[in-house]
Order: structure tokens, then sequence, then C-alpha cells
């Protein structure tokens, strides 16, 4: 793997924003205008995938970056939780869940994947 200078150059990171973003618009629609705190936590939920993945990358070393990306793997099954619920109170389609949900579950696997990438890199090192 090529030498990372910014988490922005993270397949993971810009995935997760780009999810991220997609949530915030979707939460602009009309019917989630009275649902405050089901607004706020699907949001906050969104976010902290990519906010762990930046901070994690901060620290400048493996141990708690690997931390940080668990964090966001953890954060992928509650925005899947979260979107579930969506579509069972009728806020989304079938279809949107769907093409979420496998983004989300693509995104997961893809952080397990960067974890354990870390944690084998960090083992040659000691």
């Amino acid at each position: 793997m090529a030498k990372v200078n910014r988490f922005e150059e993270l397949e993971v990171w810009q995935k997760a924003m780009s999810i991220a973003v997609e949530i915030y618009n979707l939460t602009k629609e009309e019917k989630f205008l009275r649902e405050y705190s089901l607004k706020d936590q699907i949001i906050r939920a969104a976010i902290s995938i990519s906010n762990n993945i930046s901070e994690g990358f901060e620290y400048n070393n493996s141990k708690d970056f690997v931390k940080f990306l668990r964090y966001s793997k953890g954060s992928t099954g509650e925005l899947r939780n979260m979107i579930t619920f969506l579509l069972k109170i009728g806020f989304i389609k079938e279809e949107y869940h769907q093409r979420l949900t496998n983004e989300l579950v693509t995104l997961s696997k893809q952080l397990y994947a960067f974890i354990n990438y870390l944690k084998k890199n960090e083992q040659k090192k000691k």
C-alpha cells in the first residue's frame, strides 16, 4: 500500500463521507421535519463513520487508528439498523434501502480488511 499522507486520500473515508452527505440530504425531505431526534440520530451515526476514520488517522499510530476504525465499523452497523427502521416506518422505499444497505455492508467489509492490514503490519514491525 502506498504511503497515505492525509485521511482524505483513504477510500474508506471517501465512501463514508459520500454516505454521510447522502443521509444528510435524505433528512432534508419533508417527512423528517418534525422528527428531530430521529433526524439527529441518523445524521450523527452517518457522520460518525468518517469522523472516526479521520480522528484515528490523525493519532499517527496503528494501535489508535485500529481502535477508531472499529468505532467506524460499529457506526456502519448502527446506520444500517437505522436505514432498516426508516424502511419499516415507510420513510424510504425498498430499492433505496437495499442500495444503501449494500453500500454500508461493502464499507464495513473494507474497514474490516483495513483493520486486519494495519494489525498485520504492526505485528511485522515487532
